[in-house]
């Protein structure tokens, strides 16, 4: 299945208490997203000697609905909406609405 928005896209939250701040999509989950130093909650974590890890409260992403991003446009320096476009050569490749450029080159 082809997705409008992939892991490693520079994306704009259109929506929350988050909204306007731009980053990249660290994962993609079922019909969320998981974005670079946005919606960031306090987590208290318990230490494990056994890992090495030491405890107390860390700043983590917490995901995102899909539908609540939208892929950023360079050109245009504003959220976009995503299409497909199959190429002459069969390649099916993402492109931004507003001006038909290609996503993924």
């Amino acid at each position: 299945m082809a997705r409008k928005i992939r892991k490693g896209d520079d994306v704009i939250v259109i929506a929350g208490k988050d909204k306007g701040k731009r980053g990249t999509v660290l994962k993609v989950l079922e019909n969320r997203v998981l974005v670079e130093n946005v919606n960031l909650a306090k987590k208290h974590v318990k230490p494990n000697p056994m890992k090495g890890e030491p405890g107390g409260i860390i700043e983590k992403e917490m995901p995102l609905h899909i539908s609540n991003v939208a892929l950023f446009n360079p050109v245009t320096n504003k959220a976009d909406r995503v299409g497909f476009k199959i190429l002459e050569d069969g390649r099916k490749v993402r492109i931004y609405k507003s001006n038909g450029e290609v996503v993924d080159v």
